[in-house]
């Protein structure tokens, strides 16, 4: 079997890794990969949203099944062009990936179906927009309808915050065309939990749950980033609790589509809040979370590749969707000034004892076939152990064994989740 996976992060590099574990799979394409992919895979510099390209390498090179993981490709449709050639598709169709790509959609689909989440107003009126802040308290979340690289949500601690928000959003088009729509909605409070679940439009079987570290420095200060770390499982996320998302979100939300006649296939994220009134969706995302998938994975027992081609065929019912009953923790070592200005270049040095514990987001190789900083987020290191402090312990062990100048990470990755254990 010839695999092709679409993009080039962290979370790339981890569904590589757990996709070469099935004996089936002779090789993997990654398209366009970075530095650290191509110890896993062949990468081939094509990039995630280069359409017309990636299906023309697909069919030139008699791909078998392809796993699209950024939202951008999938939005744009990519799946649908890849089916057209009959290659089979881990992911949604464009029509199922709105849910991401529109973030007025989702909200309008929860109110329609009665899926919990924060009270909302949609505008494409700047001035409608502003005069309805006069009549809200802060603090207040606005949110750009589109795709904005996980950073079109601004939480606004004054309602004149709220309203420098909006005219950035809608008349300085700091998110392009994302910020034409805006969703205002009601600031909820209580910890947040990521969910991805595998579906195949009929059943959801969720991974185990999960908890990011958005900020950029320690103690949950600093800009808001991709995210800086993430543990699982979350240890807000309860059987009760999970009994109760299953019930009221995970299975109605993919019923909603189904009437919708837009059946969700692929990875599904739910960004949840649980609030003293239960647990409510802050957002949808149509693929596997960065940096959750890094600390997901690992944990995962059965077999990914089975899994997928379950969710693709409508066979998930019957495949066994396992996880270890152990902990994991992703530490993300990021170049200093993320998520503003950064220098890169760096040489990378990784001890070779811990390679394949390592995921590499933004690096690439040099004309020396070394491996250097290109992104803010260069990698994440993850470890799992019985307990999560144990994990928590062996993920900052490894940092200890990678070296780039200007590296930068946070201290407390699952400080926050220790505390809630107790």
């Amino acid at each position: 079997m010839k695999l092709l996976v679409v993009g080039g992060g962290g979370r790339e590099h981890a569904i590589i890794k757990a996709l070469k574990k099935n004996k089936d799979i002779t090789e993997i394409f990654a398209l366009p990969g970075n530095g650290g992919i191509a110890q896993d895979a062949t990468c081939v510099n094509i990039g995630a949203k280069d359409l017309d390209k990636i299906v023309e390498f697909a069919v030139n090179n008699k791909i078998d099944y392809a796993v699209v993981a950024p939202d951008d490709p999938l939005v744009l449709g990519l799946v649908d062009l890849l089916n057209e050639k009959g290659i089979p598709c881990f992911g949604p169709t464009k029509a199922a990936a709105i849910i991401e790509g529109s973030k007025a959609f989702s909200k309008d689909l929860m109110k329609k179906y009665n899926i919990p989440t924060a009270k909302y107003e949609t505008f494409n009126d700047m001035e409608k927009a502003i005069a309805y802040l006069d009549t809200q308290t802060a603090p207040i979340v606005i949110k750009a309808d589109g795709l904005a690289l996980g950073k079109g949500v601004i939480i606004a601690q004054t309602i004149a915050e709220a309203k420098d928000a909006v005219k950035s959003m809608m008349e300085d088009k700091i998110f392009g065309k994302s910020g034409d729509n805006i969703v205002i909605e009601e600031f909820l409070e209580g910890p947040e939990v990521s969910v991805l679940a595998f579906t195949d439009g009929k059943v959801v079987k969720p991974m185990v749950s999960s908890m990011d570290h958005k900020r950029a420095h320690d103690n949950d200060e600093g800009l808001n980033t991709g995210g800086m770390g993430t543990i699982a499982p979350n240890p807000y996320y309860t059987k009760d609790i999970a009994d109760v998302c299953m019930k009221e979100i995970f299975l109605p939300t993919i019923n909603a589509m189904n009437k919708e006649g837009r059946t969700f296939k692929g990875c599904l994220y739910f960004g949840l809040m649980i609030t003293k009134d239960g647990p409510k969706v802050i957002e949808y995302n149509c693929r596997f979370g960065d940096p959750e998938t890094q600390v997901v994975l690992p944990l995962l027992e059965s077999d990914l590749f089975t899994i997928m081609k379950a969710t693709t065929e409508g066979t998930l019912e019957n495949t066994e969707v396992k996880f270890m009953d152990k902990s994991a923790c992703c530490v993300v070592m990021a170049s200093n000034g993320y998520p503003q200005h950064y220098e890169k270049g760096f040489k990378i040095t990784i001890s070779k004892d811990i390679q394949d514990k390592v995921y590499v987001a933004g690096a690439s190789l040099n004309d020396k076939n070394e491996l250097v900083t290109s992104g803010g987020r260069v990698l994440g290191a993850v470890d799992i152990a019985n307990t999560l402090a144990d994990a928590i312990k062996k993920a900052y062990s490894l940092v200890e064994k990678i070296h780039f100048d200007n590296a930068y990470y946070r201290k407390d990755i699952g400080a926050r989740a220790l505390k809630a254990g107790k």
